[in-house]
C-alpha cells in the first residue's frame, strides 16, 4: 500500500535523512523503531506532507504523491497521531476531532449534533470514557491521548501512523488501543506504529523497519528477530544489561526526607513515606492514584488537607518548588514540554536555569565559558543529539527535549532529585545511560524519588517502592516484594486507611 524510496532530507547543510526505505502493506502493523534523533519523527513528516523531502518519492497503492501540506495527506487518506499533542486546550474532545472539517448541515450551520454522535461511536469503539463537553485541558493526560487518537481514527485513514501513542496510557489502556489496532487492521489499514516498548512490538506488530543516525537498517518480519537483535539493530551495539546493579540499602542510611502525614483531601488517606539518603524510592500505581499529587503536594505546589514533613530531621513546609529548590530538591516534571522547558530557549539557557549562581564571576558577571563547559558536559551525560549547545530546544526531537530537562538537574548540585516518569519518550539505549546516571547520583549520596508507570522501570531501579491507590500510600514494599504480582495486586485491591 505504501512506499517510501531513498528519501533524503537536508536541514541547511546538515542531512537527516541519508536515503531510507520503507514499505508497508494493507492490514499489517508496522514498527518503525531507532533511537531519539535516529529520524523517524522526521520520516513521518515527510509521509504526512508536514515537511517536503529533499530527494526520494512517495507512492501510495502504486501511484505516486507528493503532498504540499497535511490536508492533501489527510485526503489522500494519511492520518498521524503526533507523540506531542496537537490539541486546542480551550476546546472540548468533540471540537478538537473535527476542527477544521467540521459537519455542517445544508443550511452550512454546524452540526454539532452529528459530530458529537461521531465522537460518541468513535470513543465507544476506543473502549474509553471520555468526558466530550468539557475543554481538554481539564482532562488527564491518558484521556488527552486517546482524544488525539480519536481524531485521527475520525479522518478514516487507510495508512496510521501512531507515533508513541503508549506512552501515557496505563497497561489496561494500552490494551483498549491494541484490541483497536488489530480491529483496524483486519479492516485492511496499514498503520505504522513507533514505540521505545520493545515488548509491544513483539505483541502487536507484524513487520519491522529500524533506522538508526538517518540511515535505514533494515526491515524483518516481528518473528526473525528477538529484544536483543532488535536493540543492537537500533543503537549498533549489544546492551547487556538496561538497569545497573543494586547497592543493597544501608537500614541505618541517613533519613533526608520524612514524610509524617500527608492527606490531600480531608476525610481522605494518609500517607506516610521517608526517603534514605542513597536510594531510589520508587512510587508505583495507576493513572489517578496519587503519586504526582502526593510529591507536588510535599512541595507545596498542590493543596493538601494535612502535610507534616521533616528535611534532614528539621520540620519544614514548603511554599512551592522554588522553596524545594533552595533546599537541595530538585523536580522532574511529567509533562516537560509545558512545565520543564521554555522551549524558545536554547539548551545551554534550559539547562542553566535556575542555576545561574554556579557560574557567577565575581559580583555581577557570568564565566561564559564556565557555562558553554558545563552544558556540553551535561549533554554529554544523557547523549542529547543536536547541532550544538545554542540550539533552539523546540528544534529537538521530544526525547531529546526530554534528555534538556534531565541534563539542567544533572548540571545542579542537589540533594534530592524528583524524576516524574524519567523516560517516557527516551529510546532504550537512552534509557540505560539515565539509569546509570540515577543510579550513580545515589552512590555519590542523592536521594531519589521516582514516579513511573512502567513496571519494569519501577522493579529494575528501586530499592524500595511506595504503592499508592485512591489518593494515597496503601503498602510500601522492599527486598524481594519488588516485583509486578505484589505491587500490581496492592495498586489495584489494596485497603486505604482512612483518617477523619
Amino acid at each position: 500500500m505504501l512506499e517510501l524510496n531513498a528519501i533524503k532530507k537536508n536541514f541547511g547543510r546538515i542531512e537527516v535523512l541519508h536515503g531510507v526505505d520503507l514499505q508497508v502493506n494493507g492490514g499489517e502493523v508496522h514498527a518503525l523503531l531507532g533511537e531519539n534523533g535516529a529520524g523517524k519523527s522526521t520520516l513521518m513528516k515527510i509521509l504526512c506532507g508536514i515537511i517536503q523531502p529533499s530527494e526520494g518519492t512517495i507512492r501510495i497503492e502504486g501511484t505516486e504523491r507528493h503532498f504540499a501540506n497535511y490536508d492533501e495527506a489527510i485526503a489522500a487518506g494519511v492520518g498521524i497521531v503526533f507523540q506531542e499533542f496537537s490539541l486546542i486546550p480551550h476546546l472540548n474532545a468533540v471540537e478538537n476531532m473535527f476542527l477544521g472539517r467540521e459537519i455542517r448541515t445544508p443550511l452550512r450551520l454546524l452540526d454539532r449534533a452529528a459530530m458529537r454522535a461521531r465522537a460518541i461511536e468513535i470513543m465507544r469503539q476506543l473502549a474509553v470514557d471520555v468526558a466530550l463537553d468539557v475543554p481538554v485541558h481539564r482532562l488527564s493526560v491518558a484521556e488527552q491521548q486517546f482524544v488525539e487518537i480519536a481524531k485521527a481514527l475520525s479522518l478514516e485513514a487507510r495508512i496510521l501512523v501512531l507515533d508513541e501513542p503508549t506512552a501515557t496510557l496505563t497497561p489496561n489502556e494500552v490494551e483498549h488501543l491494541f484490541k483497536v489496532m488489530r480491529e483496524l487492521r483486519r479492516q485492511g489499514v496499514a498503520i505504522i506504529f513507533i514505540s521505545h516498548h520493545l515488548e509491544e512490538i513483539f505483541e502487536i506488530c507484524d513487520r519491522i523497519t529500524v533506522l538508526r543516525d538517518g540511515e535505514f537498517v533494515g526491515s524483518c518480519s516481528v518473528s526473525e528477530v528477538d529484544n536483543d537483535r532488535l536493540v543492537e539493530m537500533m543503537v549498533g551495539r549489544r546492551i547487556e544489561n538496561n538497569f545497573p546493579p543494586k547497592p543493597g540499602m544501608n537500614p541505618s542510611a541517613t533519613m533526608v526526607i520524612e514524610v509524617e502525614e500527608l492527606q490531600l483531601k480531608n476525610g481522605g488517606p494518609v500517607s506516610r513515606f521517608a526517603l534514605r539518603k542513597g536510594e531510589v524510592l520508587g512510587f508505583a500505581g495507576l493513572v489517578g492514584s496519587g503519586r504526582t499529587e502526593t510529591v507536588l503536594a510535599m512541595l507545596g505546589a498542590y493543596p493538601a488537607a494535612r502535610c507534616k514533613i521533616k528535611l534532614d530531621g528539621v520540620e519544614m513546609r514548603f511554599s512551592g518548588p522554588d522553596q524545594g529548590l533552595a533546599h537541595g530538591i530538585g523536580l522532574l516534571p511529567e509533562s516537560r514540554k509545558e512545565q520543564g522547558l521554555i522551549t524558545s530557549f536554547s539548551i545551554l539557557q534550559n539547562v542553566s536555569l535556575n542555576n545561574y549562581g554556579k557560574y557567577r564571576k565575581g559580583h555581577w558577571f557570568i564565566d561564559l565559558k564556565k557555562e558553554l563547559d558545563c552544558t556540553r558536559t551535561a549533554m554529554g551525560q544523557v547523549r542529547v543529539k543536536a547541532q550544538g549547545p545554542h540550539a533552539r530546544v523546540d528544534t529537538l526531537s521530544g526525547g531529546n527535549q526530554q534528555k534538556v530537562v534531565i541534563a539542567r538537574w544533572l548540571n545542579h548540585d542537589m540533594n534530592v532529585l524528583i524524576f516524574d516518569e524519567p523516560t517516557r519518550g527516551i529510546d532504550v539505549g537512552a534509557k540505560a545511560e539515565i539509569y546509570a546516571l540515577m543510579r550513580a547520583f545515589t552512590e555519590r549520596g542523592g536521594a531519589i524519588i521516582m514516579i513511573s508507570s512502567e513496571l519494569p522501570e519501577v522493579i529494575g531501579m528501586s530499592d524500595r517502592v511506595c504503592v499508592f491507590r485512591s489518593g494515597g500510600i496503601v503498602a510500601t514494599v522492599e527486598g524481594e516484594d519488588v516485583n509486578s504480582e505484589i505491587i500490581m495486586t496492592h495498586a489495584t485491591t489494596g485497603r486505604v486507611e482512612h483518617v477523619a
